[in-house]
């Protein structure tokens, strides 16, 4: 199968534009990042925050239109699952420990000529 690189292209910058737009948004509300798109074998976590004593997990989901659905339906609950696993991976390479240990999800929405919105689900899973 070949993948179509300019829509890859197109999708790649569009999430790392919602991921940028993410950022803006957390550190606008509080939040100090720690990493973006760390990766290990088992998988990436798209932002690392701390908001006062918590560890924040960050899935972003960015899309151009709710055409295909609203951003927040591509986080399963298996990819939950996935972050809490690569959350304490995390944690253990970098020798962390936090009171608290949060997974939150972050749509944004580009839709073209427009502002991007942002809708930030928090606690999704503690």
């Amino acid at each position: 199968m070949q993948r179509n690189s300019a829509h890859h292209s197109s999708r790649t910058q569009l999430g790392k534009r919602g991921e940028d737009i993410a950022c803006e948004y957390l550190v606008s509300c509080g939040y100090e990042i720690i990493e973006r798109n760390w990766r290990c074998p088992t998988g990436e976590i798209d932002i690392v925050a701390r908001h006062a004593n918590t560890l924040v997990v960050v899935e972003v989901k960015a899309r151009s239109s709710v055409a295909a659905g609203h951003p927040f339906e591509a986080i399963t609950a298996l990819k939950y699952a996935r972050l809490r696993a690569l959350a304490g991976y995390w944690c253990a390479e970098h020798d962390a420990s936090f009171a608290n240990l949060r997974i939150d999800g972050i749509a944004v929405l580009i839709p073209g000529d427009r502002p991007a919105t942002v809708e930030h689900l928090t606690g999704v899973w503690r």
